[in-house]
């Protein structure tokens, strides 16, 4: 592992010891105290998927933040002296610090300050596996670091003078600053040449017209289990957050005989950090390619209409948002686990979602259904189309004969005329041999 890489890719809460973390969550004018606490609620759940223990939390409503250390002068010395109470290590905001704001926090709380972003990041650091899935990590980790560099700046390094230098040497800091943005460079062109092949596998994917569905939703909803399920794959399967990074794929057969693509693909969060969907752009951008988007939504989870809405906000910023979808409530074996009122408020997500499903990836429970629903959809894009194909085009021939479904076929004048079933991309290729 080259110098470079070392010096800035080390996680951001310790792994020595479980840290103890105070969280910290800021109501804002109109926004309600129950959706700040459920902010909270979520974010404790990621700070124990990163290996640390809360032991206390600070709300305050605001009008907007203070742009010097995001809460009031007089609930930051409340929140010092929660801290040192409970001996706390770390105070973790739910909302994105600057790195001014982070600087002037640990100064007077006298410990470190970081963000929920900086807790994605390090959760996403634990869980890559693929040597792209830790390229993209590394890279959305020094996006974030490289702000907040600071400290070390005020050491000269060892250069002292000589010829063509100016000045007595370099800060530690500007030494440092190269070095990560010398480690990004040579990431960012490592992911593009791995985007390339992503890019080559999606065109012969298209060439073969096979079709791909693709598992997308909240975080430790179920994804991985149901791609189990469907296609008796052998995929990572925990009851923790991101458990999943790199997309899998795989085969799965559907009751019409046709085979598909199924891809599980990495969950979402409220406040996905920008740093983690432009890193992981060209991984997500995976979901633009599909036929049809399966969203997994956990059904007994306490507010899933906002998961719902927050991954369809992710697939609206990487340009999936208009893709067929087919709405699926996971998990509905544990909603007697919950208030009985769970039972009606799926329903209501159903009603208010026509043609939405419920399954238990678990139990097995409604996968039949969903198979049969899934095959349906992707069989309503087709349509029958008749084209004109001149004698001399007997390459455009072949490829209609590959790329749908020949119901007739007659020679006409100079020409073979045939009626077949074509997807849309096969509708939009064969255009100009449409018949009048």
């Amino acid at each position: 592992m080259s110098p470079d890489h070392t010096a800035f890719t080390d996680t951001l809460i310790s792994r020595a010891v479980r840290e103890k973390i105070v969280l910290v969550g800021v109501t804002r004018g109109g926004q309600a105290d129950e959706e700040t606490e459920a902010g909270l609620d979520e974010l404790a759940r990621l700070v124990a998927t990163a290996g640390a223990d809360v032991v206390g939390r600070v709300v305050q409503r605001r009008e907007a933040p203070d742009p010097a250390t995001f809460l009031g002068s007089g609930k930051v010395e409340e929140l010092a002296e929660l801290s040192r109470a409970v001996d706390a290590d770390t105070v973790v905001f739910d909302d994105e610090l600057t790195p001014a704001q982070q600087r002037n926090l640990e100064r007077a709380l006298g410990r470190t300050a970081i963000d929920r972003t900086a807790v994605i990041l390090d959760i996403f650091a634990q869980n890559a596996r693929t040597p792209e899935g830790r390229a993209q990590v590394e890279l959305a980790l020094l996006r974030y670091r490289l702000p907040r560099l600071r400290g070390r700046g005020r050491a000269l390094s060892q250069q002292a003078g000589g010829i063509g230098t100016r000045g007595p040497g370099e800060t530690q800091l500007e030494v440092d600053r190269r070095r990560l943005v010398r480690r990004m460079t040579r990431l960012e062109a490592d992911l593009r040449q791995l985007d390339r092949t992503r890019t080559t596998q999606r065109r012969g994917r298209a060439r073969s017209r096979q079709r791909t569905v693709s598992l997308v939703g909240y975080t430790n909803a179920g994804k991985s289990t149901l791609l189990n399920r469907l296609c008796g794959a052998d995929v990572l399967v925990a009851d923790r957050l991101f458990a999943t990074l790199d997309p899998r794929t795989r085969q799965c057969q559907l009751p019409g005989g046709e085979t598909v693509l199924v891809t599980d693909t990495v969950g979402f969060v409220r406040k996905l950090p920008h740093q983690v969907v432009e890193a992981f752009r060209s991984t997500l951008e995976e979901v633009n390619g599909s036929d049809l988007l399966v969203h997994v939504v956990d059904g007994s989870a306490p507010d899933f209409e906002g998961q719902v809405a927050a991954v369809r906000a992710v697939l609206t910023e990487i340009g999936a948002g208009n893709l067929p979808e087919l709405l699926v409530v996971n998990k509905v074996d544990a909603l007697g686990e919950r208030d009985p009122a769970a039972t009606a408020e799926v329903e209501h997500l159903l009603a208010a979602h026509p043609g939405s499903l419920t399954v238990s990836a678990r139990t097995g429970r409604g996968l039949d259904e969903l198979v049969e629903t899934i095959g349906e959809r992707l069989r309503t894009r087709d349509q029958v189309v008749e084209l004109l194909v001149p004698w001399e085009r007997g390459d455009v021939l072949a490829a209609v004969h590959r790329e749908g479904e020949i119901l007739a076929e007659e020679e006409a004048a100079g020409a073979t005329r045939l009626q077949v079933v074509l997807d849309p991309v096969g509708r939009a290729r064969f255009e100009e041999f449409a018949a009048p």
